[in-house]
């Protein structure tokens, strides 16, 4: 016995693995596994590795070229990631990727700001090249820390199509004006009830902007309807950033639950969106943290009554989606020691004994993919709830347990898994993230 675990099983593993060797057809046997589903949502096991990256658009790359995918959705803040879509598109003002890049400056900047987005964003500008307008595939972000900046674009977004409709956009939003841009301010006073929270006003302004969406998406613009789907879902971020900042002391579960509620939700106004747009079926990819797109309850957390962006995708598209996986064993990573620290290249510890992490180690094979709907005898063997590693923008080695791990059940959080025995950091643009009064530290494990 190894820990516990058969010694056959690290043998099983290796025998069910398709090893990964750089080579065109990698990962043939997952789009095989993707067939005809539509949402595809591929993870990280860290927020700071250049192979989960690389390869996440390696697959993402396939999935556009072979499976006629027409979205990238990622957990990254909306506005910013729209000015990514703007450029990909051919829509916006900026030169280059870099450039397009800009807007993510909120730590940790390097999730967004580095060699292998940039790369990534490069390829997919120069693949739109060739298609129409509406066919172009875009790039959209999912998260909800943007509380000010997507305030600032709706009231942008109105200056433009409706003057008089801005000035009482900036009337109902002043109920921020005196918390400064620190939605962490917000987020004490709010929460705390020591001051009236702001609820009423940012719903009141969603349900304006909606009844005149017609008039606004009737306007003489070539993309009026892209333009008015940006600020009608920086109006609802508004709504939902700031019920998240307002419970967000009150405890872990109902804050994880409210901003992956919202990612999911993003993402099936995506879908409706690409659909219209383009007149076919939306079929998205998303980039996210494993936490969030390995399905919660097969794991510790969403047995305290959490859910996720993976769970709650299967709930509403059932066998439609997959979810993808990845691990490490150990190497370096990206990631800060402190919220708002400086990234550095930081060693990733071993994996501890008894984590899936330490399995796939002892299977001996570098680098491979590992089918998990197979039904066989090994997917009951990886049914056992077992120690899963998450490193999200913080690396705590010093605490790895109590940080970074969590039990899950690995045959039923995700559809495959795909394991990289020694990874290596990935390289960010700069190496200092801002860390200002805007934005408060993002959530378990380690702000994932």
């Amino acid at each position: 016995m190894l820990h516990g675990v058969s010694t056959s099983l690290p043998a099983a593993i290796a025998q069910a693995a398709h090893p990964l060797t750089g080579a065109m057809g990698d990962y043939t046997p997952l789009l095989e596994l993707v067939g005809d589903a539509n949402y595809v949502l591929i993870g990280e096991a860290t927020h700071g590795t250049h192979e989960f990256y690389a390869e996440r658009a390696r697959i993402t790359q396939r999935l556009i070229l072979e499976h006629g995918f027409n979205a990238v959705a990622v957990e990254g803040d909306w506005p910013d990631a729209y000015r990514v879509n703007r450029f990909v598109r051919d829509r916006g003002d900026d030169a280059d990727p870099i450039q397009a890049l800009q807007g993510f400056q909120r730590f940790p900047s390097w999730m967004w700001r580095n060699t292998d987005v940039v790369d990534f964003v490069s390829w997919l500008r120069s693949y739109n090249d060739g298609l129409e307008p509406d066919d172009k595939v875009g790039f959209y972000g999912l998260d909800l820390y943007s509380l000010f900046t997507s305030m600032d674009e709706v009231l942008r977004y109105l200056e433009q199509v409706d003057p008089v409709a801005a000035a009482a956009a900036k009337d109902r939003y002043s109920c921020f004006d005196h918390y400064q841009d620190d939605s962490e301010s917000y987020a004490y006073a709010a929460g705390a009830g020591t001051s009236a929270s702001c609820e009423s006003a940012v719903i009141a302004q969603l349900q304006e902007l909606q009844r005149h969406a017609l008039a606004y998406m009737q306007r003489d613009s070539a993309n009026a309807h892209d333009a008015y789907f940006y600020a009608e879902q920086n109006a609802r971020l508004v709504i939902n950033a700031e019920a998240y900042y307002r419970t967000m002391f009150r405890g872990r579960v109902s804050s994880w639950n409210l901003r992956d509620r919202h990612m999911a939700d993003t993402l099936d106004a995506l879908i409706g969106h690409v659909g219209a747009r383009t007149g076919t079926q939306a079929k998205i990819v998303v980039w996210e943290h494993n936490s969030h797109i390995g399905d919660a309850r097969a794991t510790e957390v969403g047995q305290l009554g959490e859910s996720n962006v993976g769970q709650l995708v299967r709930e509403r598209y059932g066998d439609q989606a997959r979810l993808i996986g990845f691990s490490t064993y150990h190497g370096t990573v990206t990631a800060a020691s402190e919220w708002g620290g400086r990234a550095e290249r930081k060693q990733v510890k071993p994996a501890l004994p008894g984590s899936y992490e330490e399995l796939f180690h002892q299977a001996g094979v570098d680098r491979f993919l590992l089918d998990l709907r197979t039904g066989s005898a090994l997917r009951e063997e990886l049914m056992a709830s077992r120690l899963q590693r998450a490193i999200g923008v913080l690396y705590l080695p010093h605490s790895e347990r109590r940080s970074h791990y969590f039990h899950a059940q690995l045959a039923r959080q995700f559809d495959a898994m795909i394991h990289f025995d020694r990874t290596s950091a990935v390289m960010p643009l700069e190496q200092v993230s801002k860390a200002n009064g805007r934005e408060v530290p993002e959530t378990f494990p380690e702000g994932v």
